[in-house]
Formats: structure tokens, C-alpha cells, sequence
């Protein structure tokens, strides 16, 4: 053995020699995206249960000769050629295995069980009217849909876009794996990142569409609701919303099926189980298999730039839409409604409730809106879902 030629060849093939090769330059630009994304999770604290992972699945995937992500694999996968799971598993690296979970929408689905079982849908009961204001915000999906085919995006890719307005993660990426994965690592990190940040963003937009005496509105309590409307509602709505649109399936029925383990009284040892220790995998895993599609040919480009830009544009034009429709109720219901409970139409649950509770205090320091404003908030959830699965209808 040469000990020589075998040291030369060790350091040719190192990792820091790819970085001199040509392109290394974007995986040091993207080690760095990661180490970002690692201070706003750690530091700041921004959805730091996901967004931990998905930096340091970005950092892993951009290291030069890790092995642990091959994008050209999924790449044949979405093309129809010969390539399928049973394939990658053997072929693939350890993320792309991973990453099965993602592209097969198992993880997004069962944290949507997790939501479920955590997700009190008593305030939406109470008073039904509030799904229009879930409804209403999924205005700015539409929006950016819109935007994003002006732009020169595909209709899928347009709609994978959109879905960020929603303000919910795990829908972002589901439909995303399925219509436009090429864009599953800058969509994931622009709908984590705002979702974050609703603290920031909602408020001035809150202020600007509301009057002082609208954010005063003290709102009555709501009606009691009895455990027997709280177990049927899982079931019902899950079974009303496949009816209508088949492909929400995985998402509401998990999301239902884990608030029917929180409701019916005879599976707490489920929904514990699926609050945390299965809610924690999974999150785990769907962070690390998201981060690990940002490689640098793909997250470098002007299209992530459009993709930061639409996404905010869909956020704050879905909280737009959630204030207006809560304008319109305060005005119909003779001001019984404080429209500020509309900006939790946004899928964001508890914060964006949270939200419009300090908002009200700001206005009324005896103003008390957090349940009320739980009503959209959930509602959101299931818009959300509606709206992702209307979408995968149309372009799927």
C-alpha cells in the first residue's frame, strides 16, 4: 500500500476538496443558510420543534460527499422512470429514506392527528358561524395562486405556493410533496418562518382594518358545549368533507380521528400517545427529511426569492381577509362581534388566537377574546386542509 497516494486520494475526495470544485461555492452559501436557520430556531426561537431539524437536515444535505440525499433519484422518481421506493431504500441515503415519509404524505397526515388530539373544537361548535371566518382566510391562497402563475410559475407550483397563506405547515407541505416538490425546502422554511412571526406580521394589519371602539368589543360567552356534540362533530365533519373532496382524506380524517381520541372519554392512553410521543417523532423526522431537499442547485435561485415574497403576500392577504369578514359580523351582529377574532382565521393555532387576545387587551385591558378567537382559529385548520385539498383535486 502507498501510503502516499492513498493520503492524496483521501484528500481529493474529502469533503473540503468539493467545496473548491465547481459549485462548492453554493453548498458553503447554503451551510451558512443553515447555520441562520439554526440561531432563528435556537436564538429566537422561531417554531424551533421544526425548524431545528429542518436547518440541520439542510446543513447535512449540502455537505459535500455525505451520501445521505440524492435529489437526482426523486427527480427520476417524479419523472415515471423506473424508480420506486423499494429502489430508493436500497440506493438512497439515509435522509432519502426519510424522506419517503414526506412524499408518501404519511408525516404531514399524523401530525395532522397530533393537532387533532390536542385541539379543543368546542368554540367552533359553540358558535358555527365562525367557520366563515376560517373560510375567509384562505383568501390570500387564492391570491398568491394568482400571483404565482403572473410570475411564471406552473399551476401546481402556484398552488404549492398559495397553500402558505393558510398559515399551516404540515398542509404546506403535504401538497407540496405531491404537486411541486422540486419546491418543498423554500416553501417549508417561508411557511415555518411566517408562521412564526405572526406576532409581527398580524398586529399593524390588525390596527389598520380595525376602528379603536371595534377592538374594544367585549363578546359574550359563548354556550356551553356538551360532550355529545364534541364526539359527533369529528365524525361528521370528516365524513362530509371526504364526501365533498375526496383527496382531504388523509389530512381530515386524521385531524378528526385525533380529536375523536380526545373526546369520546375511553382512549386517553391514544391520545396522549398521539399529543406527544408520536407527535414528537414524527416531527423529528419531517424536519430533517424537509431540510434535506434544500440542496444548493435547487434553494439558490430567483425562484426562492418569488416564493418568500408570495408567501408573505398570501399571509397577510389571509388576514385580511379573516379582519373584513369580521367587520361584517360586527356590523350584522349589531357590534356583539369584535372583528379582531377574524385574524385567527389563519390556521396558527394557539398564536394567531393569542394574537388577537392582545390586541383586544391593548384596546380594553378587561377584553378577554382568547376562546372566542379559538373558533376561527380552529376553523382555519379545517380550511386550510379544505382549501389544500381542493387544490390537489384540480392540479393533482
Amino acid at each position: 500500500m502507498n501510503i502516499g497516494e492513498t493520503l492524496l486520494r483521501l484528500a481529493r475526495e474529502s469533503g473540503f476538496a468539493q467545496f473548491l470544485a465547481a459549485g462548492g461555492w453554493k453548498n458553503l452559501i447554503m451551510i451558512a443558510v443553515a447555520c441562520v436557520l439554526l440561531f432563528l430556531g435556537i436564538k429566537k426561537k422561531f417554531e424551533p420543534l421544526l425548524l431545528v431539524g429542518i436547518a440541520f437536515g439542510c446543513l447535512l444535505t449540502n455537505i459535500p460527499g455525505s451520501g445521505l440525499y440524492h435529489q437526482e433519484l426523486w427527480d427520476a422518481y417524479v419523472a415515471g422512470e423506473d424508480i420506486t421506493f423499494t429502489h430508493i431504500i436500497h440506493h438512497g441515503g439515509l435522509l432519502d429514506i426519510l424522506y419517503i415519509g414526506v412524499k408518501s404524505g404519511l408525516y404531514p397526515s399524523l401530525i395532522f392527528l397530533g393537532v387533532g388530539a390536542m385541539t379543543d373544537f368546542g368554540p367552533l361548535i359553540a358558535r358555527p358561524k365562525t367557520f366563515l371566518l376560517g373560510a375567509a382566510a384562505q383568501l390570500g391562497v387564492f391570491v398568491a395562486f394568482f400571483g404565482g402563475c403572473a410570475l411564471g410559475f406552473t399551476g401546481p407550483q402556484a398552488a404549492s405556493i398559495g397553500i402558505i397563506g393558510g398559515a399551516d405547515g404540515p398542509t404546506a407541505i403535504f401538497l407540496t410533496s405531491k404537486l411541486a416538490p422540486e419546491l418543498l425546502g423554500p416553501i417549508a422554511i417561508a411557511a415555518y418562518s411566517y408562521m412564526a412571526l405572526i406576532p409581527l406580521i398580524q398586529p399593524p394589519i390588525m390596527r389598520a382594518l380595525t376602528t379603536k371602539k371595534e377592538r374594544e368589543i367585549k363578546m359574550e360567552q359563548a354556550r356551553e358545549v356538551s360532550k355529545t356534540e364534541k364526539i359527533i362533530f369529528p365524525i361528521v365533519t370528516a365524513a362530509f368533507v371526504i364526501l365533498i373532496l375526496p383527496s382531504t382524506a388523509p389530512l381530515v380524517g386524521c385531524l378528526m380521528l385525533g380529536n375523536l381520541f380526545r373526546e369520546c372519554g375511553v382512549t386517553e392512553r391514544l391520545s396522549d400517545t398521539v399529543q406527544n410521543a408520536l407527535m414528537n417523532i414524527v416531527t423529528v423526522f419531517l424536519g430533517i427529511s424537509v431540510g434535506a431537499t434544500t440542496v444548493a442547485e435547487r434553494f439558490l435561485s430567483l425562484e426562492t426569492i418569488k416564493i418568500v415574497v408570495l408567501g408573505l403576500v398570501a399571509f397577510a392577504i389571509s388576514t385580511v381577509g379573516g379582519l373584513l369578514v369580521g367587520k361584517l359580523m360586527c356590523k350584522l351582529s349589531g357590534g356583539k362581534i369584535n372583528p379582531l377574532i377574524g385574524s385567527a382565521g389563519v390556521s396558527a393555532v394557539p398564536m394567531a388566537a393569542r394574537v388577537s387576545q392582545v390586541e383586544g387587551q391593548k384596546a380594553n385591558p378587561s377584553n378577554f377574546l382568547l376562546m372566542h378567537a379559538m373558533g376561527p382559529n380552529v376553523a382555519g385548520v379545517i380550511g386550510s386542509a379544505i382549501a389544500a385539498g381542493f387544490l390537489l383535486a384540480v392540479f393533482g
